[in-house]
């Protein structure tokens, strides 16, 4: 009997246990043959930015090529009618079973919940087997069994699980079943500023780079915007490209090594939250801070675009914008300096800087993006306080020293040598290429912020 195995967000081959599971069933019933299926929302890929269909549509083409031209794909605009696909692909190869990589975010659990009932009316079981994490969300809890809302007591017990290793390729004797009329790789309608290289092979070159190039001084260099200090595997993670097994499989115990398992360690955790609290994907996770007073109207419009277009004339922040617009990525450090100028000296909700960094990221992730910013903005699980609040200049010459980050993206202040690139006003040629001047006085804004916060304190007494 043939297997169905549904491709989610686990766009590979190798340490695919459910996909594996697939194979194990076909074998079972003497078939070995797998009809491997994909499915994407047309409306959802219209919205996606430019550099995202790409990022998307590479990822698929790549699996499809792995799989020698053999990935049925096709379009499916709703719940139901993705439903409908896999109940008529059931049908036409008489299987009673689909297999797939369950998800824990709101809209991946609303899908595969409203397709598991569908099947079943159906006579046919979705068996949802293996995920995106080392350790599934809702697992790691405390010796009471409610759940961590506090990093660093869950990264220790999170450590202790982890024992899995890496899953091999399916092999031995197998076939993949074509489906025709299924051929329907999603076309990018938008331009890409830069070409996308995706797919399972890169990203375990990417993984085999970086542990050569910058794992042994990722403590050191992580944060630093101007090198190349980290793995760069957030894509490939984002669309299961790689699974986090495959990069922490022979991690020893460095200081480095450390460091780098608690960055993964850092993306489970959001994701269990999510789980937990399902609503923080776009709510506060401390309901205080919806009263906290914001900006809006038109004077924050103009500003929150300037944002945007990386014109707030900080050259840190500026330089992120910028990066994030024409990559498709933002270093992690630079996220956080781009996200405290939004929140806490533009006085703008996180929601809305959320909302554009899922629009543009190609490593966009629904936990990581959410609490990253909650974390930023000091109103989720374990958050930085909101009366830290970043200096972007201090920011930039910390971890930018040299100012080589700010040159490459705001090619208005490549005539600034050195770490003054950081603050073109106090030079006399800073602005004669049409560099911006600054939106705000940062001194001003912080002080303003932390009055915000008291009025905050004083609402809550």
């Amino acid at each position: 009997m043939t297997a169905v195995f549904w491709f989610r967000r686990d766009l590979r081959l190798a340490d695919n246990q459910g996909l594996l599971a697939a194979f194990s069933y076909a074998k079972s019933t003497g078939d070995n043959e797998v009809a491997a299926v994909y499915f994407y929302s047309p409306l959802a890929y219209q919205n996606l930015e430019g550099i995202r269909q790409h990022s998307l549509t590479e990822s698929i083409r790549a699996l499809n090529t792995s799989m020698q031209d053999q990935l049925n794909v096709a379009a499916a605009a709703t719940s139901s009618e993705l439903a409908e696909k896999l109940i008529a692909i059931a049908n036409k190869t008489k299987t009673n079973r689909v297999f797939a990589m369950r998800l824990f975010d709101p809209e991946g659990i609303r899908q595969q919940n409203a397709v598991q009932k569908a099947l079943s009316e159906n006579g046919c079981t979705l068996e949802l087997i293996g995920s995106g994490y080392a350790i599934e969300p809702g697992t790691v809890v405390k010796p009471d069994g409610t759940t961590y809302r506090v990093y660093t007591p869950f990264y220790k017990s999170w450590v202790q699980l982890l024992s899995e290793t890496p899953m091999k390729k399916p092999a031995g004797s197998f076939s993949w079943l074509t489906i025709p009329k299924m051929k329907e790789i999603p076309k990018p309608e938008k331009p890409s500023p830069i070409k996308v290289i995706a797919g399972e092979a890169f990203a375990l070159r990417t993984l085999q780079r970086f542990r050569k190039r910058a794992l042994a001084s990722y403590d050191e260099n992580r944060n630093r915007a101007d090198l190349s200090g980290t793995s760069h595997l957030s894509h490939a993670l984002a669309h299961g490209e790689i699974h986090p097994r495959t990069i922490l499989a022979g991690l020893g115990d460095s200081p480095a090594e450390e460091v780098f398992r608690k960055e993964i360690a850092w993306r489970e955790f959001y994701a269990d939250v999510l789980f937990h609290y399902p609503q923080t994907l776009t709510d506060y996770y401390e309901p205080k801070f919806k009263q906290l007073r914001y900006d809006t109207g038109k004077s924050a419009q103009s500003r929150f675009e300037a944002w945007c277009r990386g014109e707030t004339g900080y050259p840190m922040v500026d330089a992120g914008m910028r990066q994030l617009v024409t990559t498709g990525w933002m270093h992690n450090r630079v996220r956080m300096i781009v996200a405290s100028f939004l929140v806490k000296d533009l006085h703008l909700e996180w929601t809305q800087g959320a909302a554009f960094f899922e629009a543009h990221l190609s490593d966009y992730d629904p936990a990581s993006n959410s609490h990253g910013w909650q974390w930023t903005a000091g109103c989720g699980t374990d958050a930085s306080p909101y009366y830290r609040i970043f200096n972007p200049i201090l920011q930039g010459l910390k971890f930018d020293p040299n100012g080589d980050y700010v040159r490459k993206y705001i090619p208005e202040l490549s005539h600034i040598a050195g770490a003054a690139v950081h603050e073109p006003w106090e030079i006399f040629e800073g602005y004669q290429n049409g560099y911006p001047e600054r939106i705000v006085d940062h001194n001003i804004e912080r002080n303003e912020s932390l009055a915000r916060l008291e009025e905050l304190k004083n609402l809550s007494k």
